[in-house]
């Protein structure tokens, strides 16, 4: 029984390393020995009853989530039931979530186009239905304050806008949030200014998956460039399917419809012209998503 958090290689026994990396070991003397007591009659090492609940928890734990986060869970779901080759796998699973919330077992069954959809399994013990849900439980809905520790992604060209740039970079670190600079080239792009400033990230190696929110501040130029550049048009994409907020600018007009979401900006999209929006878009960024896109994000792509 584990009664320290090991900080070596390894934190289980037997393992392959020896010395100061050898980590934990079997201790028969110091280890947990049971106290010996003469007793009478039967003595035993039996579970509650309440073990063979595994239902109320899951119950719990599904009515305590936000709406987007119920859908996470319910595309999670069919995401992997659907690498099961098994249908009879498929079916025992939606049987089994019945248990757990008939509703998300339909939107899983529908999700698989799993038909007719199976009756419930049968409990061991059946679960509690009176659980109140409880709000601790929600990710979404205990965010943090602030986007502090977060990474801005930043995808530059030659010609970027210098002071829209250097307002990005004040904001983000009055914020103490971190902002990543991706340029076609590693050695950089020169701004407005003719300043020459080196990529942290090219392209296709720093796509948008990496960063909390992301920037596209292409020159107009720099924007026709990139409309014919897949990495390019696929870290615009992947933003805006992830629901992630999005300055741009005016000029980088020709990647956005290169990549197809001129047409589907929201109020996660944020127009970066000066000081003021560039605040506003920092302030947005501290909800980490913009989740009113989740559907159309989903339809889009």
């Amino acid at each position: 029984m584990a009664m320290t958090n090991p900080v070596g290689r390894v934190n289980y026994e037997p393992n392959s390393w020896s010395g100061d990396l050898a980590g934990p070991r079997e201790d028969p003397i110091g280890g947990y020995r049971s106290f010996a007591e003469p007793v009478e009659g039967v003595k035993e090492r039996v579970r509650s009853e309440r073990f063979a609940d595994h239902f109320s928890q899951a119950r719990q734990f599904y009515a305590s989530q936000t709406p987007v986060e119920r859908a996470h869970i319910v595309d999670a779901f069919v995401f992997e039931l659907s690498k099961c080759e098994q249908l009879g796998i498929r079916a025992r699973m939606v049987a089994n979530l019945r248990n757990v919330d008939d509703d998300f077992a339909r939107q899983v069954a529908a999700g698989l186009r799993l038909e007719p959809l199976p009756e419930a399994s049968t409990p061991v013990r059946q679960p509690i239905t009176g659980l109140p849900p409880s709000p601790a439980l929600s990710i979404v809905a205990n965010g943090p304050p602030s986007f502090a520790g977060r990474k801005i992604g930043a995808l530059l060209t030659d010609g970027t806008d210098a002071t829209i740039l250097r307002a990005l970079r004040e904001a983000a670190n009055a914020e103490g949030a971190l902002l990543e600079l991706i340029a076609p080239q590693v050695g950089g792009v020169v701004t407005s200014d003719g300043e020459l400033l080196p990529a942290h990230q090219k392209i296709d190696g720093g796509p948008s998956v990496l960063y909390d929110a992301v920037a596209i501040l292409a020159s107009a130029e720099g924007a026709v460039l990139l409309a014919a550049d897949a990495a390019a048009k696929d870290f615009v994409t992947d933003a805006h399917a992830h629901c992630k907020f999005v300055g741009y600018t005016a000029t980088s007009r020709a990647l956005l419809e290169a990549a197809g979401v001129a047409d589907l900006m929201d109020d996660g999209w944020v127009a970066l012209d000066g000081r003021s929006t560039i605040t506003s878009f920092i302030e947005s960024c501290r909800a980490l998503r913009y989740w009113p896109r989740t559907a159309s994000a989903d339809q889009a792509t």
